[in-house]
């Protein structure tokens, strides 16, 4: 395998990828300068390391490498999406995501939102929404946050919108969410008693 520092890896969705991922290089002895999802930085001083036993290794575990440049193109962008959504969760501001993704691939949005949209099937507009409504669910289910908070965090207009993006995109209302979260607060509360 040729000799890169940078390896931009399919399939990481969540932080425990990043734990089972770092396990995994360290089993082949490489070290790692930096592991975020989607991306891992190794130090220079990792000798070469045989690109299919990294393959293997990868697939195992549900991972796998990027080679195309649209292919890693799109990966950048929805780590882009990404950390503008945990920007916004973070500070409560505003992302404006244009001009975010924009500014983290230094290249022009329409091309970007053009690529995406031809190889994803569906535009980037539609990606973003889809992620902040998955952070919504979360929001809901995992904290006490109301929805008035929740939508002022992701930069929503107006609470009204928000509900009414999260019946279209999931079919069901904040209460649903919430009932959610009750049962599982109760559960926990019976566990605890036994």
């Amino acid at each position: 395998m040729k000799k890169t520092n940078k390896l931009l890896i399919k399939g990481m969705v969540c932080n425990r990828c990043i734990t089972v991922l770092s396990d995994e290089l360290l089993k082949l002895g490489l070290d790692i300068s930096s592991i975020n999802l989607g991306e891992v930085i190794l130090k220079e001083s990792n000798k070469p390391v045989d690109e299919q036993t990294l393959k293997v290794v990868l697939q195992k575990n549900g991972f796998d490498l990027l080679y195309d440049k649209n292919e890693q193109l799109i990966s950048q962008i929805k780590l882009a999406v990404g950390r503008g959504i945990n920007e916004q969760s973070e500070t409560g501001e505003p992302v404006k995501f244009s001009k975010w993704i924009s500014e983290d691939l230094h290249r022009d949005y329409d091309a970007l939102s053009a690529i995406f949209s031809i190889t994803q099937g569906n535009t980037l507009e539609q990606y973003i929404i889809h992620k902040k409504i998955e952070e919504v669910k979360a929001l809901l289910v995992y904290t006490d946050q109301s929805l008035t908070a929740i939508a002022y965090t992701l930069g929503y207009s107006s609470v009204a919108y928000l509900s009414r993006q999260l019946k279209k995109y999931t079919g069901f209302d904040f209460a649903y969410y919430k009932r959610i979260r009750k049962d599982k607060l109760s559960i926990m509360e019976q566990s605890k008693q036994e």
